[in-house]
Parts: C-alpha cells; structure tokens; sequence
C-alpha cells in the first residue's frame, strides 16, 4: 500500500527575514505586517518553500485577524478583508509561477495546495497567550467563534484548499473552531495544538485526548490534527499511540500532522527562548510516518533548505515502504 505524506512550508517570518532584512518578532501583527508594506516579499517568500519542493504552502495570515489588522493597520474592515484576500493572492501568484517554472518536471494532478494560516485568538492578544490558553476560561466559545469568523469566512471567498487551525492551546478554542467548522460543511482543515511537554496541552489538557476527541467529532472536515510550534523531541511523545503501527487500513486510523520549531522552549518568566539558525536539525522522519503523520512541515527556524533535506527524507521513507 502506498503511503502518501503531504510537505508543508516551513517558518515564514524566518525566511521572510532574508528578504526583508528586518526584525520580525515584536510586532502585533508579526509578519501580516508585509502584506501592507512588502507584497514582494511575502510573494518570494511562499516561493522560496514552493522551490524546496513543497506540497502545500500556507497564506501569512497566522496574525492577521480583522480586529488585529484594523487596529494596528489603522484600517477599516472592508481593508483589512481586502488585505486577507491579497494574503491568498500573493499565495496563489507564487504557485502560479511555480508551476511555470516546472512544467516539464512535475507530474499531472499535483498543483501545490494553499492553506489558508489561522492563529489563536492568543496571538492577537500578543502577550504569548498561545503558549500558555488562559483565555480558555475567560473568553467565551461565542466570544472566540465571531473573532475567528471574518478571517476564515474570507480566506475560504479568496479560494483557500483548505485551513490550517494552528497553535490552538486550550481545549475551548478547538472546540469553539470546530463549531465555527460547521457553519462551512464544504471547508476542510486540519487542526494543530500548541503543547507545553510530551503529554500535555500549554493549558494542562491532555493532548491526545483532545486531538482524538476533535478528530472524531468532525473526520468529515479534519484532515488531520497534531501539533507544531514545539521542539521536535517532544512529538514522538505527544504522538505515539494514536494509532497504531500508523496503518491506515484501520477503519480508526487519524492523519497526524507535525511541524515543530527548530528548537527552544517558552516559560512565562523567560518568554520564549529560541536556538540559533545554524542548530542541527535532526527529524525522526520514519518514528512519525510509521506512527501515522501524514504532514510534516516546519514552523519557527524552519527554512526553505531545511524543508528541502525533510522532503528528501520522506520520499525516500515513502518509497522504501512501498516497495516492501
């Protein structure tokens, strides 16, 4: 049986930065920042993954709720939807090229997906809450289901494949998402938690139980769930036994979806603590496939040669395995 792994892009605000040649973290809107200021960059961005060999690419809209736009672009509504459609657009111009590029070289039927970026509402709160989902018990599921409402409405009008629901780290917010899921029966997603160790949520839930939960509640819009934004030592962890062996002939099987950090952790009296760019980056691609990831990426220190060396890897796991 042929076991098929999708590869996502990698950390956009550090390969943004090669282009930019400014410093991204510490703005509200992180790098949503450059739709309104360098298109350009954004658009080489994606291409940038695009070029590593990449079978998706997500929009850099991760920061870029309305609330968010219009109060640190000093915009109105109608502009900052405008600014998340030109978000899909500068996406879907770089696949456009891309395929220009490679006409010769890529098989039929396999056009790079763009998934469209939703970060947690602690983003837009933009005191590290995403490590941490306190929100979760003083936010409503109402209160969070209208705030990622105009952002998902608007990426899935711009014409999105699918969502990408990120870094969610309290157990509200995913069910809160998966409500919201419902208002959009043709829309897909996956569903990617922020994980505080090898077991838990960053607010103390227990991950798999949530994951398998939210898979489960809807299998007819959920791709896969998983986790990204975390130090890849703690995936095996956080993974094993979901399924089991990762065979996806059992009637039970869930779609993992993996991209961690290049490394570093986050504490609420440090902050976050990152690694250099040059950190070795070494995956246990073929622990993740057999455990039943099916979508590897990269998120933070994550770059486009980086994501190349992963699709190597996987293709050559892939191939392997079929042919026993």
């Amino acid at each position: 049986m042929t076991t098929t792994v999708k590869i996502l892009d990698g950390g956009f605000s550090g390969q943004l930065s090669r282009h930019v040649g400014a410093k991204i973290d510490g703005d509200p809107l992180w790098t949503a920042r450059f739709l309104a200021t360098d298109p350009d960059a954004v658009y080489a961005t994606h291409l940038d993954f695009l070029r590593a060999g990449v079978d998706i690419i997500e929009t850099n809209t991760y920061q870029a709720s309305v609330p968010g736009l219009m109060r640190y672009l000093n915009v109105n509504e109608h502009e900052s939807l405008n600014l998340l459609a030109k978000a899909v657009g500068l996406a879907k111009k770089a696949v456009d090229i891309h395929i220009q590029e490679t006409d010769n070289l890529r098989k039929p039927h396999t056009r790079p997906m763009i998934a469209g970026s939703c970060g947690p509402y602690g983003a837009y709160l933009h005191d590290s809450s995403e490590y941490t989902g306190f929100y979760g018990k003083s936010v409503s599921r109402q209160e969070l289901i209208d705030w990622h409402r105009p952002r998902v409405q608007a990426l899935l009008d711009a014409g999105v494949d699918l969502l990408a629901l990120e870094t969610i780290p309290c157990i509200e917010e995913a069910e809160a998402l998966l409500e919201l899921l419902r208002e959009f029966p043709h829309a897909r997603a996956w569903l990617s938690f922020s994980c505080r160790d090898g077991q838990l949520l960053a607010d103390g839930s227990i991950f798999q139980e949530v994951a398998v939960r939210c898979y489960r509640a809807l299998p007819s819009q959920i791709v896969a769930v998983g986790i990204n934004c975390i130090d890849s030592r703690y995936v095996t962890p956080l993974l094993k036994g979901i399924n089991v062996n990762g065979k996806s002939s059992s009637q039970d099987f869930i779609p993992l979806i993996v991209y961690p950090n290049r490394g570093g952790s986050y504490s609420s009296i440090d902050g976050w603590t990152a690694v250099p760019d040059d950190h070795s980056l070494k995956l246990p691609i073929s622990e993740w496939v057999d455990m039943g990831v099916r979508y590897i990426g990269g998120c933070c220190k994550i770059f486009a040669e980086d994501i190349k060396v992963i699709r190597s890897e996987v293709d050559q796991y892939c191939a392997k395995i079929t042919a026993v």
